[in-house]
């Protein structure tokens, strides 16, 4: 689509906040040579983020004798944000202030009834609630909330969730009646990706993949510093795309995806091939199977090395394709699973990638694991939310 000028603009009224938030306080020359635009247009939108409330004066920086610089923070009173992570096993709820630190959280584990979309509404809107009488914050700018699979972010639908066998889901409708905030929807992998450009090991990278590893699979595409989102809002979905041909079904319907082999029930399967009989296996509870896998690792159990390792060449023959095809800066690994398996996964996927990836591009690429502490999910979504309150500055601008 082509941009407009109002496009435009709140694209650097959100560069402007964005170096804002990492960089508080800071000067207005500051933000001018941080973000490339010129003095006076950071001047002309930081005067309307000051109007907002988004922004506040903070003294003066010393010039060392010269004139001196007005400083500019943000104001973490200026309103407050909602970021909703629903996943195909919880909904977690984070309440941030504009400086992106949390005031509150909800955290609720799904049953497999809840997976009907009218019980699910139902969960995120108690969910939703909880976090926010618990943050007991200022006025609520806005609610992002990401949903696994594929999602039309303009119209508010759930277009496809291969787990759950959703299609064409009006989920943003549903939710208007329960939630009084202004709501944005979006996919997982876009939200880790914002978190990690904005707070991780992603910042100042333009061509960053960031690999999303939970019960599904995915990637956050950002190329030459923008996220790209492909026509139909659908870039990513790198979970649906073929590593074994013919081989183990995936919920999406078709056979041998690389979220079959790399997911949580993926790596069930995986240990369940292994040894039919482990200890490891927690029933259908992919969390508790997976942190057993982890201690066990710790233990040097061989079922679980080899477990290891079957995973970690599966995952490292997925990440040499990207490589090989999108060139990046940076690979990031994030998401519970990533999180669980940590170290141990990440070097042995490094091994493989470097098995299976073309020499050059594999020379240029970092891959690590995410450092943010907190729930990227949440945290990313939370700035879809502050991405939806910039632009309606701009509106009321117009």
């Amino acid at each position: 689509m082509r941009r407009t000028s109002r496009d435009i603009r709140t694209a650097n009224r959100y560069r402007v906040l964005r170096q804002a938030i990492a960089e508080s306080p800071a000067s207005r020359p500051r933000l001018a040579a941080a973000t490339g635009l010129s003095l006076a247009t950071v001047a002309t939108l930081v005067g309307e983020l000051i109007d907002q409330g988004m922004l506040v004066d903070a003294g003066f920086e010393d010039s060392g004798g010269g004139r001196p610089r007005g400083l500019l923070a943000v104001n973490p009173r200026g309103g407050a944000l909602i970021g909703v992570d629903v996943a195909e096993t919880y909904v977690h709820v984070e309440v941030v202030d504009l400086a992106l630190s949390v005031l509150g959280h909800a955290h609720e584990e799904l049953r497999p009834g809840d997976h009907e979309p009218a019980a699910l509404v139902r969960r995120i809107a108690g969910a939703v609630r909880a976090a926010a009488d618990r943050a007991a914050a200022g006025p609520v700018l806005g609610a992002g909330i990401t949903m696994p699979g594929m999602v039309d972010r303009e119209g508010g639908v759930s277009v496809f969730a291969a787990n759950w066998d959703w299609h064409g889901v009006p989920l943003l409708d549903l939710l208007a009646e329960q939630v009084p905030y202004r709501l944005y929807l979006d996919n997982p992998m876009r939200a880790c990706l914002i978190a990690e450009l904005w707070f991780g090991a992603a910042r100042g990278r333009d061509d960053v993949l960031v690999v999303n590893l939970g019960t599904g699979v995915g990637t956050g595409i950002a190329l030459g510093g923008t996220m790209h989102r492909g026509v139909s809002n659908s870039a990513g979905e790198w979970g649906h795309t073929l590593l074994v041909l013919d081989g183990r079904p995936c919920h999406c319907g078709r056979r041998g995806c690389v979220e079959s082999y790399i997911g949580a029930p993926g790596i069930m399967r995986s240990l369940r091939e292994i040894s039919p009989d482990s200890p490891m296996l927690a029933a259908d509870d992919q969390t508790a199977t997976l942190a057993r896998l982890a201690r066990a690792l710790d233990e040097d159990d061989p079922v679980a090395a080899r477990t290891l390792r079957t995973t970690a060449g599966h995952l490292g023959a997925a990440l040499a394709d990207l490589v090989n095809l999108l060139d990046p800066e940076i690979i990031v690994l994030t998401g519970w699973v990533a999180r669980q398996l940590g170290g141990p996964l990440l070097e042995q996927a490094r091994e493989a990638v470097t098995r299976h990836a073309l020499r050059r591009p594999l020379e240029s690429t970092e891959i690590v694991l995410s450092p943010i502490q907190v729930n990227p999910v949440s945290l990313g979504a939370a700035t879809f939310a502050l991405e939806g309150a910039l632009d309606a500055v701009g509106r009321a601008g117009d």
